[in-house]
């Protein structure tokens, strides 16, 4: 079995809701991103890593250059405006570095045999999620 890893990132701000601490605020991250794929060899090549990497860049470019707002969190209203305006990225969950995480996973998972995905919210801190 071969682990292939692939590498990509996106800049977008965020905030925590119920949150009690400076990451409440509205603030920005560069999000690094590194996927980990597992498989054996067909042809010496698990997948070309064009592909993988292209598929990942897909996924954050995404989110590149975005304000990602959890689902619920801001009045309507306030939504309505900030949209009118800017480009928003509602997820269905609470915008942490462990959330993005699964959330990268699962979507990977659709094409790969995916080992794990680490997201790093600062270039020392990250949140490692895989199913083992």
């Amino acid at each position: 079995m071969f682990e292939l890893t692939c590498e990509s990132s996106f800049d977008a701000a965020h905030f925590l809701t119920n949150y009690n601490g400076k990451c409440a605020n509205i603030h920005g991250h560069r999000w690094r991103v590194v996927l980990t794929i597992n498989g054996d060899t067909d042809n010496g090549m698990v997948v070309d890593f064009n592909i993988i990497k292209k598929d990942l860049k897909e996924l954050c470019d995404y989110f590149d250059h975005s304000f990602i707002v959890e689902e619920n969190s801001l009045k309507k209203e306030l939504l309505n405006m900030l949209q009118e305006q800017f480009l928003l990225r509602i997820v269905p969950f609470r915008t942490t570095a462990e959330n993005f995480s699964k959330f990268i996973y699962e979507e990977m998972s659709k094409k790969y045999s995916v080992s794990h995905v680490a997201v790093y919210e600062t270039p020392n801190n990250c949140a490692v999620y895989s199913c083992k």
